[in-house]
């Protein structure tokens, strides 16, 4: 079977590169993801190992040096540490540069901030330079990575080359969401390794790091306004500070990529008891949280009041998946106070995720939920809830038709911890599956991979996220995948 996709790939490919309209193809184009319109010549060009960056009619003025950073990556990516050391050839092109024009001076990180980039490489100049258009400095982010891969060493010639100009490429991506999931509390990840990841995502043009913070194993962040809240981590040096965290994002928006925080409440919360106690149900029966305690609603206010000063995305994620509610039943006092106000552990599952979701909407943010919410009470969530799909497939159409948004993460395709997860399930993992109203497709955000925390560490978390993220990476931001999607699905 994997032959018989793998041929049905390359002939799709072919197709591909022969089709017109908005992902004209120009032969083999070893882009990734695949821009939406590429057209190529069959000239080479010598790159100058002095490559310079122009922003000379550009209306971004570049204060916080986001674009002068993402050139110096670039040129460090594309030298690879190697001895640029060669000698030009009279009379051969030379590129002396790339010339970077963004119309918007405002670098905001919004969700949904435009991310097009028209990309043009001339065949002939004097001074020869590349040409970047983009509405904001992120949509030239992204021109900057599409424009590395067009550069190769030469290990005859000791020089950088750029083969095939002229180019013009067009691109914009086809989800604004473009996820990828790390967990920090089954294995403790070092500041250096997270951001490690981040650079590793701009390569894929994966916008959104989320970051599964805490969970019932460890409690690794401080939070200032309930201090003993990381005596859960698993030890005195694996914690992340409060400046910690505002590090982690601000590198992340000089790359283009959000941090979407995530306390996953009320199960999955064994570790804050460690410094709270009174927020587990007894000490024989620690998770989910205290729904009858008005501690517990205090401290997720006082986390999200401290997320607020930290992580600036438009979304929070609370989880709400796999919660046992077998301790509330069983525990005198919670069973006691279902009784007193009318309700089943179902009833009180379903309050406690209301409420932590008013609690959020109240510092700013919108509302992701794992996907069991709305499996239990869709119509009672709240309509600025997204609803995260990870259970299997068909969860997004009943999603979207009940207005809601969505993103997808189905375990079986896009779980980087399922090893035996085949490659053809991450090429083919079609969010949009059934859903064929133009309204309700764009209620689905985008997808994400979960890279989940059990069984990697910091020795192995890049090998084992790369390169099966890099296939979902090509589907959530590549409009080109519908050319061939069809056809490896058969």
């Amino acid at each position: 079977m994997a032959s018989a996709l793998r041929l049905r790939l390359l002939l799709l490919l072919a197709v591909a590169a022969a089709a017109t309209g908005p992902c004209a193809g120009a032969g083999r184009v070893d882009l990734w993801p695949m821009p939406a319109s590429v057209t190529r010549g069959a000239q080479t060009l010598l790159v100058s190992r002095d490559l310079k960056l122009s922003t000379a009619g550009s209306s971004y003025a570049d204060g916080k040096g986001i674009l002068k950073e993402a050139f110096q990556r670039m040129v460090a990516v594309v030298d690879l540490d190697h001895a640029i050391n060669g000698t030009y050839s009279q009379g051969a092109p030379v590129l002396a540069g790339v010339r970077v024009a963004v119309r918007s001076p405002n670098d905001e990180l919004n969700f949904g901030v435009d991310e097009s980039y028209k990309l043009s490489v001339p065949a002939t100049g004097n001074p020869l330079y590349a040409q970047i258009e983009a509405q904001t400095v992120y949509g030239a982010l992204h021109a900057l990575e599409t424009f590395s891969q067009l550069c190769n060493f030469d290990f005859n010639a000791n020089l950088i080359e750029l083969h095939s100009a002229p180019w013009t490429i067009v691109d914009a991506p086809r989800f604004p969401y473009r996820g990828l999931l790390i967990d920090t509390s089954r294995h403790y990840l070092p500041v250096p390794v997270i951001k490690s990841v981040i650079d590793s995502m701009t390569f894929s043009k994966l916008n959104v790091l989320h970051w599964h913070i805490v969970d019932e194993q460890s409690f690794p962040l401080q939070i200032p306004s309930y201090p003993k809240l990381w005596n859960g981590a698993y030890s005195y040096s694996e914690r992340y500070t409060f400046d910690d965290a505002i590090d982690i994002v601000q590198y992340a928006e000089k790359r283009g990529v959000n941090v979407l925080a995530e306390i996953d409440v009320p199960g999955h919360a064994l570790s804050w008891g460690v410094g709270y106690p009174s927020l587990w149900p007894s000490a024989a029966c620690k998770e989910p949280l205290d729904v009858s305690n008005d501690f517990t609603f205090q401290v997720i206010d006082g986390i999200l009041s401290d997320f607020s000063k930290i992580f600036k995305f438009k979304f929070v994620h609370l989880g709400g998946d796999e919660v046992n509610t077998s301790c509330w039943t069983t525990t005198r006092h919670i069973k006691s106070w279902l009784l007193q106000h009318g309700m089943n552990e179902s009833d009180a599952y379903r309050y406690f995720v209301l409420r932590a979701q008013k609690i959020a909407i109240s510092h700013g943010y919108d509302i992701i939920n794992w996907e069991e919410t709305f499996n239990n009470f869709g119509d009672k969530l709240d309509r600025k809830t997204v609803v995260h799909n990870w259970l299997g497939s068909g969860v997004a159409e009943k999603v979207v038709a009940a207005g809601l948004r969505c993103i997808v993460s189905n375990q079986d395709k896009w779980y980087l911890d399922h090893l035996d997860a085949t490659w053809e399930g991450f090429y083919t993992n079609e969010p949009l599956t059934n859903i064929y109203n133009p309204e309700q497709q764009k209620l689905v955000l985008g997808g994400e991979v979960c890279m989940w925390g059990e069984h990697i560490d910091a020795s192995d978390i890049q090998q084992t996220i790369w390169p099966r993220a890099a296939a979902a990476a090509g589907m959530i931001s590549s409009i080109c995948f519908d050319l061939i999607l069809p056809a490896l699905i058969l």
